[in-house]
């Protein structure tokens, strides 16, 4: 059997790019935002603020929620989603590390 190409790399490595990917559509950062805004709403209420198709919305949403950074708890017939505090914490402290690597050197 052969090597994937994530295996090639750290987990952190691996981390670090799943979360890029989930954060790298500018209505997913609106959905982010909003969410942090207002702690915890369903997807109709979502799809009022940002102005996209319901259908758009909840692929947005699985998108988040499949990095983790969002959870979301079925009420009747509506999911409430919200922050995923942990991982939240966790994801700042990856992007931190990450970010703080940079020595003051100068490039070509």
């Amino acid at each position: 059997m052969g090597v994937t190409k994530s295996d090639i790399f750290t987990t952190d490595q691996n981390e670090i790019a799943l979360i890029a990917k989930a954060i790298g559509h500018p209505a997913r950062i609106a959905i982010l935002q909003y969410l942090l805004q207002k702690n915890a709403c369903v997807c109709g209420d979502i799809v009022g603020e940002i102005g996209l198709a319901q259908a758009t919305v909840s692929q947005h949403l699985k998108e988040l929620k499949q990095a983790g950074l969002i959870k979301g708890d079925i009420d009747g017939r509506s999911v409430c989603y919200c922050i995923d505090n942990t991982k939240w914490d966790i994801v700042k402290d990856l992007l931190f590390q990450f970010f703080d690597q940079k020595q003051d050197t100068s490039c070509c």
